[in-house]
């Protein structure tokens, strides 16, 4: 079998090692237009359950991968100078470089070939020279917008703006910081990803971006400002970029996910919003979820067309939690007035998938306190 793959990130080579460690007889090729040491952003974040799937998938690149690991249980809201710590929660952080090439070391030892430097612009003829073209190539892709007429994409652009930072200032736990400004309320969500540096990312809607002016400042005027308000919580560190810009977040759906030989993976495919953190865990997953459909059948069309219809509900059920979590970002403004106990808890139930139950089973202490401080 003849397998292309558009896109070296977390999806395209996941699911290239797992197909060629499956059957090594498989001629497998990944295209990425960027280079080997070439990524954007800082640290990635995976829960344990994801964790145990990648260690069932390949036990080998989970060894590397767990090896450099950062681990907490705890989320911590800050709101009004005091932080409300909730236990129970199991998370790990990584450096996105680092994955990168855990993966691409991985390819290697498999004997995957992976072109740098590599920009496709006739998918018609890569399509017909393979048994199946996959689109791992993000929320830009070039396989969906090519294909668009059979994918039927439905992108969405949100208001609120977020620019990715690090810092060496260890947040330890899933930290979600606010603070209140004459300009607006910017919210941070942050965590620490190897033993020096944390991912730092700031959030805020278009009004606060407005009024405290980023679109006349410099990108170092934007960091200074930015250092500023979250000062306190920084403890004067400074923030650190790798190409940081102020962007809005695509919600980036697909009516059909394959047709005929093609198939998409990860951002390419769906988006769910960073603040559950799901990004990177749902592209890998996506990964294992198609090569064990093409474990089921080695005809394509219909390993496809399993994937589809048994991955599908499972990204609905993610998106849809993860848009309620969106929704309460970009209202944010709404629930300063609230205490910390009341914010944290808030917070901590804003996508539907916790509920007070589970906040018991996870911090009865958390739990108890809230209600002591809203009788």
């Amino acid at each position: 079998m003849k397998i292309k793959i558009i896109g070296g990130g977390p999806a395209g080579m996941y699911f290239a090692i797992l197909m060629k460690k499956a059957d090594t007889a498989r001629d497998i090729i990944v295209y990425e237009r960027n280079g080997p040491d070439d990524t954007f952003g800082w640290g990635v974040v995976f829960s344990g359950k994801t964790l145990a799937n990648l260690r069932a998938a390949d036990e080998v690149s989970h060894a590397e991968i767990t090896r450099d690991f950062e681990a907490w249980d705890n989320v911590d809201v800050v709101h009004q100078d005091q932080k409300i710590s909730i236990h129970g929660n199991s998370f790990s952080g990584i450096a996105r470089l680092r994955l990168l090439k855990i993966l691409q070391r991985r390819c290697e030892d498999l004997g995957i070939e992976i072109n740098f430097r590599t920009e496709i612009t006739d998918l018609e003829s890569l399509k017909s020279d393979c048994d199946s073209l996959v689109g791992a190539d993000g929320v830009n892709s070039i396989v969906r917008q090519t294909f668009s007429r059979n994918f039927q994409p439905d992108l969405s652009t949100r208001p609120n703006k977020y620019i990715w930072y690090g810092t060496n200032q260890l947040f330890h736990g899933l930290t979600l910081t606010f603070r209140q400004t004459p300009a607006g309320v910017f919210a941070a969500h942050s965590y620490k990803f190897d033993k020096n540096t944390s991912t730092f990312i700031v959030e805020c809607d278009p009004e606060t971006w407005s009024t405290a002016g980023f679109s006349e400042m410099s990108e170092e005027d934007t960091r200074v400002y930015l250092e500023h308000v979250f000062q306190k919580d920084l403890d004067g560190r400074p923030l650190l970029s790798n190409n940081s810009k102020w962007i809005n977040f695509v919600l980036v759906k697909n009516r059909r996910w394959h047709f005929e030989n093609v198939v998409l993976l990860g951002d390419a495919l769906h988006t769910a919003h960073f603040s559950i953190g799901s990004g990177t865990k749902l592209a890998m997953e996506d990964a294992i979820a198609l090569k064990e459909c093409f474990d089921k059948s080695v005809d394509v069309p219909e390993a496809l067309q399993r994937f589809e219809k048994t991955r599908q509900p499972i990204i609905e059920d993610y998106q849809a939690a993860a848009y309620e979590s969106m929704l309460w970002f970009e209202n944010a403004g709404d629930y300063m007035s609230l205490s910390p106990i009341e914010l944290a808890y808030s917070l901590m139930t804003r996508s539907g998938r916790v509920d007070r139950e589970g906040l018991q089973l996870r911090d009865p202490e958390f739990i108890a306190t809230y209600e002591r401080a809203t009788a």
